[in-house]
């Protein structure tokens, strides 16, 4: 049997290694496929041990050794009946013969990252979680940890064993206990600026500074930028949720100041952004200044 377990989301993928472990009777081999030699294959692919009828090779990253990777092919055809061969990669290149064996052999199973299109799977991922470890963990409160969390599941699973502590868990209780990542960051910073609160908005910001990487950082604010203007367009006849993949939860938060700002109003909002987005490729200014700049503008009544 083959498996090849594909992607970057790494949590997903030790999970259900983990479950492939679990279910195996025995002890895997863990093979590092960066150093592997092709005159291992014989004894690793075909061979039996005398301890065990049945084995489990985990190999990770073949697809960086150049040797192993192009010859693939052929051998997958002389895995032994008894062994269960797991490929564990990152970013096998998907143009390549050996995944594409993979592939129309029915191995591949794809954990991609999640993003922020991923935020409703996010919540019924930390509901299902919090239930399973007895925690009470209402729709609004999963709701408010994906917000200040962001959808990574390392995260997300850290924050739920820390709540594993707290008696009653509301989106107050939350703050108080998890420390806000850079999407939580963002959409706070971004509310902020909405709401003309410049004095808390530069705090939070220097702040910010000595953690977060500014580019990436501005380029979540420009994602919220251009959600605003989505929402405030919406007519009634679109659906910016379905269209832009903008979660509900998100829309509803932005709905208020849509409604507020109106379409000239949010115009004026992604211009800001579009302007230091020029500056900054233009390396006109430091980008935490640019930043700044353009939530200040943001700002202004």
């Amino acid at each position: 049997m083959i498996t090849a377990l594909i992607g970057d989301n790494s949590f997903a993928i030790r999970e259900e290694l983990t479950k492939l472990i679990e279910q195996f009777d025995g002890s895997p081999e863990r093979i590092d496929g960066a150093s592997l030699e092709v005159r291992q294959l014989p004894d690793l692919l075909m061979g039996g041990t005398l301890f065990a009828s049945e084995r489990l090779v985990i190999i990770r990253e073949a697809s960086q050794n150049t040797s192993i990777w192009p010859v693939l092919p052929e051998w997958l055809e002389r895995v032994a009946d008894t062994t269960h061969l797991v490929l564990v990669d990152e970013k096998p290149d998907k143009r390549t013969a050996a995944y594409k064996a993979l592939k129309t052999g029915g191995a591949v199973k794809e954990f991609p990252a999640r993003g922020e299109r991923d935020m409703g799977a996010a919540i019924a991922w930390v509901s299902e979680r919090a239930d399973k470890a007895g925690l009470k963990l209402d729709k609004k409160s999963a709701q408010h940890l994906v917000a200040r969390v962001g959808v990574d599941q390392w995260q997300l699973a850290s924050a739920i064993e820390i709540l594993s502590f707290v008696e009653t868990i509301t989106p107050d209780t939350i703050d108080e206990h998890i420390d806000a990542q850079p999407s939580g960051n963002v959409f706070l910073l971004f509310e902020l600026a909405l709401e003309g609160k410049r004095q808390q908005l530069h705090q939070l910001l220097r702040t910010l500074e000595l953690t977060e990487e500014p580019y990436k950082l501005f380029a979540l604010l420009s994602s919220q930028a251009f959600q605003l203007l989505a929402v405030a367009l919406d007519d009634g006849t679109r659906q910016p949720a379905k269209d832009f993949g903008i979660h509900p939860f998100v829309v509803s938060k932005l709905s208020r100041h849509a409604k507020r700002l109106g379409g000239d109003g949010a115009r004026r909002v992604v211009r800001a952004f579009a302007q230091a987005d020029a500056d900054m490729k233009r390396s006109r200014a430091e980008p935490w200044l640019l930043i700044e700049r353009a939530l200040m503008l943001v700002a202004e009544k």
